[in-house]
């Protein structure tokens, strides 16, 4: 059974109630479920970690290392300054997608840059919770030979 790693970072555990006018109503539970959806057609199944701390996501890639086919990573904020998740990313070798729910580059200026971006197979910004459905679907077709880059 190959496995899709669906990392979340800090403040996305209280997706649903976490300013609903920019992240919309979808719980973390919901985009889990419909990340699954996606794959399972494939046989694949998700294996979802959201951790407010940078440490904890960081050990979730270096644990899940050798065990997934690729993931999706919705850094939060840690996509700002996270170096350490960016290393630990850059050792990531499976094809992985980077998730907001907002439009990062129509909101605040601190936002409008992504240290994990340069590393990532693909970005998907501003489609609400449907951008997960977009990274699964990415992934589908990285890992079947269709090299983004």
């Amino acid at each position: 059974m190959s496995v899709v790693l669906l990392l979340n970072g800090p403040n996305l555990g209280v997706l649903g109630r976490r300013e609903p006018e920019i992240y919309g109503t979808d719980t973390l539970a919901d985009i889990e479920k419909a990340v699954a959806e996606e794959v399972s057609a494939r046989g694949w199944e998700v294996v979802s970690i959201q951790r407010e701390g940078e440490g904890e996501l960081v050990s979730a890639i270096h644990e899940h290392h050798g065990a997934t086919v690729g993931a999706i990573v919705n850094p939060g904020a840690l996509m700002i300054a996270g170096w350490s998740l960016r290393d630990a990313l850059a050792s990531y070798e499976p094809p992985w997608i980077e998730v907001h729910l907002s439009n990062v580059w129509a909101r605040e200026q601190f936002r409008h840059e992504s240290v994990i971006a340069p590393l990532a197979s693909g970005v998907v910004v501003g489609l609400g919770a449907f951008g997960y459905r977009l990274a699964a679907q990415a992934l589908l077709h990285l890992v079947a030979g269709n090299p983004a880059r």
